[in-house]
């Protein structure tokens, strides 16, 4: 499914993001039972550390500060969209003794929207594309922007934390995580990225191959530059890729045949893969106020959600 941005421009801008304050070495996760992967399998891919949640933080606490800073970043009247990767960050802990289900109903959007004083404010929430949000969260937000009759504001957060007792690495594809929390503004407001679209691709199987991957990648960058009347080979081109997967994302690289290309992959030894946020963390900072310079941002989530979208960079600070 392709999404175009012609007939109304949209931007990107105010990104904001903040991990977890624990930074732990492959050696002190190992030693603390909390990877699967072996450490040296680990670092072969390039891994090196990630971040957790102390003993005094929480989800709610790790996702106020981006959220809030994007906030002052926006006009009004504004509406939030709320991503969350992992299922047991969808709602918050209850007393297992509650009973009655409407006092159940604690989801950690609206939670979040109370403890900063903007609990008037229209919000969408959703978990289920993994990974892959932050395209899923730009896809809701070109959808508020294009049916709204007055300029919008919308404000983008996603958050993740590891549950206790759970591994910070996936076993089988050897992912290592870190809880993150990130925000964005989607807006009418002439700088940072300009949107100008974006190709999705979901399938509810469990396990994809690479090189199925790979493929769909390639065919979806090209579809919609196609689609969009761009031509790669004549621009110059940032690939911005989510911290996973290296050698896979080199290839896609290599097969596109882009003269002026920069395969970005940012802080995956300092800060391992932080879900959405890498997408938000990359696009913050390579923003150089270089008009025109187009960025391709693919992101994959376990399922399979693929999504590749193509911004214009703007001449315009990006906060």
């Amino acid at each position: 499914m392709k999404f175009l941005f012609r007939d109304k421009p949209v931007y990107i801008y105010g990104l904001n993001y903040k991990l977890g304050s624990i930074r732990r070495d492959l050696d002190e996760l190992k030693a603390n039972n909390l990877v699967n992967s072996t450490v040296k399998s680990l670092s072969e891919l390039g891994y090196r550390y990630c971040f957790g949640l102390s003993g005094t933080e929480t989800l709610l606490t790790l996702a106020a500060a981006p959220l809030s800073s994007s906030l002052a970043c926006a006009g009004e009247p504004r509406a939030v969209i709320f991503q969350h990767g992992a299922a047991e960050s969808a709602v918050l802990p209850w007393e297992s003794s509650e009973t009655d289900i409407a006092r159940r109903n604690r989801y950690f959007g609206p939670a979040l929207m109370q403890q900063l004083n903007i609990d008037h404010v229209p919000f969408f929430c959703s978990f289920a594309t993994g990974c892959a949000g932050f395209l899923s969260l730009l896809a809701s937000a070109g959808g508020v922007l294009s049916s709204s009759d007055a300029a919008v504001d919308v404000i983008c957060a996603m958050g993740d934390c590891v549950p206790p007792g759970v591994m910070f690495d996936l076993k089988k594809e050897r992912i290592l995580g870190s809880d993150h929390s990130s925000a964005f503004v989607v807006g009418e407001d002439n700088r940072g990225y300009q949107l100008l679209g974006l190709n999705y691709y979901s399938t509810t199987r469990t396990q994809v191959p690479l090189v199925e991957v790979v493929k769909r990648t390639l065919e979806m960058i090209r579809d919609l530059a196609s689609s969009l009347g761009l031509v790669l080979s004549e621009n110059d081109v940032a690939i911005h890729y989510q911290n996973m997967f290296p050698d896979t994302w080199k290839m896609v690289t290599r097969y596109l045949n882009i003269p002026r290309v920069e395969h970005v992959m940012v802080g995956m030894s300092e800060h391992a893969h932080c879900g959405g946020s890498d997408s938000v963390i990359s696009l913050g900072q390579l923003h150089r106020c270089q008009a025109g310079r187009l960025h391709a941002v693919i992101n994959y989530g376990i399922g399979l959600h693929l999504g590749v979208s193509i911004l214009r960079e703007t001449d315009q600070a990006i906060v």
